[in-house]
């Protein structure tokens, strides 16, 4: 009895990872930043913005090592070493945009603090969803919804501070203010105990009529080294990065795309952008639940579908209203690949390394995150039309569906093995 008082509130666990990916998710707002600093320092947008582009990719490299990391010395070891970097990288931008040293923002903003999203990208979420094997999806999706939501709360904070006290000790003060976030819900967080289980599933012999269902077992249990050598991993990767491709390419032009599409304005667009962060966040949270009753295989493939067919009017209808109703559509599937996908590496390949194996998926975000936007401003610039960026992406839609097809073969023949 007395080991049973020690075990730790999985709820809590839940809200210091929620917390972390609030602090590290507040790097979706960089383009608040882009024109404060371009007024300080004369730099052009461009290279400003490229800064982001090199802190998603270190986020998605960082994760691929980080992600052992978590499994060989623990989540709050790894969350510590997050609050640190990405703490000290967003202090050190306030310096690189003071000193106006573009090299410095980009070794401060895109290097450190890309790895410091990366190593607190990956803390929370195998850790979760130990806590909740009865609710993989609902884990994954409290956590990654707090990265999706995090721009609506630091854009007004920002913006505050900006107008008060300036850019760079914006930047000094929030550096602070995540480190001492990200450091403080990391000390709380743990694996849960060798042989835990939620209340309600541990079944009794002398209850055994009244004794609640087992927690579904998973088809395998793999170490990382050994995932990356089945098919599956790789059927996961490449579904990944599509989702991403396409989902942040829209994300990177949804504004002039809106503008050129349909007519609208400037400012409705900019409206529009702010709307598809909520849908970008309660995605995560609604499909990443949904995968828990309907199962994650049923979940991809469903948000492949929706994507075809949403791309696909996009292409033909050129109203405003439908034009918002069908971008928000698709940002709910583009957040579903980020909830969804550690829930179904837990289904696939167990929780033996899960922190290891998600960091080794999210180097699709890595590479994508540079391909989406280069591809879809290449094509613009090339036929001067967004319409065959859509076809494009609607061919990379229905590859990715034939995908979420393809790994169900892998999946019945796993199943049927685990019950011989």
């Amino acid at each position: 009895m007395a080991k049973e008082t020690k075990v730790k509130n999985r709820w809590l666990i839940a809200l210091a990872g929620i917390a972390v990916h609030l602090s590290i998710g507040s790097a979706y707002a960089w383009s608040i930043y882009t024109k404060p600093i371009a007024q300080q320092t004369g730099w052009e947008e461009a290279p400003i913005s490229f800064a982001f582009s090199i802190a998603i990719f270190c986020l998605g490299i960082s994760a691929a090592f980080m992600g052992k990391f978590v499994e060989k010395f623990g989540p709050r070891k790894t969350g510590t070493v997050a609050s640190i970097l990405f703490g000290s990288g967003i202090a050190l931008t306030g310096l690189a945009v003071s000193m106006e040293s573009l090299p410095l923002l980009y070794i401060s903003y895109g290097i450190i603090g890309g790895i410091g999203l990366g190593s607190g990208y990956v803390t929370p979420v195998s850790t979760m969803i130990r806590w909740f094997p009865d609710h993989r999806g609902l884990a994954t999706g409290m956590a990654i919804m707090g990265f999706g939501f995090a721009s609506l709360i630091t854009g007004p904070i920002a913006q505050k501070l900006m107008g008060s006290v300036g850019i760079s000790k914006t930047f000094f003060i929030l550096g602070a203010a995540y480190f001492l976030v990200m450091f403080v819900a990391s000390q709380y967080l743990e694996k849960p105990p060798v042989g835990w289980v939620p209340k309600g599933y541990e079944q009794t012999e002398s209850d055994n009529e009244k004794a609640k269902p087992k927690i579904k077992e998973d088809f395998s249990q793999l170490t990382a080294n050994e995932a990356i050598k089945t098919r599956r991993f790789w059927i996961l990767w490449l579904m990944l990065f599509i989702n991403i491709t396409c989902g942040i390419a829209l994300v990177s032009a949804a504004s002039p795309m809106a503008q050129e599409v349909t007519g609208m304005t400037a400012a409705v667009a900019a409206t529009m952008v702010g709307i598809m962060g909520l849908f970008n966040g309660g995605g995560r949270l609604f499909w990443a639940t949904l995968s828990d009753y309907i199962g994650r295989p049923n979940v991809f493939t469903t948000i492949f579908v929706i994507d075809i067919l949403a791309l696909t009017a996009l292409y033909f209808l050129k109203s405003p209203i439908i034009f918002v109703v069908l971008i928000c559509i698709i940002m709910t599937c583009y957040g579903a690949g980020f909830s969804v996908i550690p829930a179904y590496i837990g289904d696939v390949f167990g929780t033996k390394e899960l922190g290891a194996i998600h960091g080794y998926i999210l180097t699709a975000w890595a590479v994508a995150g540079m391909v989406g936007p280069l591809l879809l401003s290449f094509i613009h610039e090339t036929t001067k039309t967004y319409s065959s960026t859509l076809i494009i992406f609607v061919i990379l839609c229905f590859v990715a569906l034939f995908l979420s097809l393809l790994i169900r073969v892998d999946l019945k023949k796993l199943k049927e093995k685990s019950s011989q």
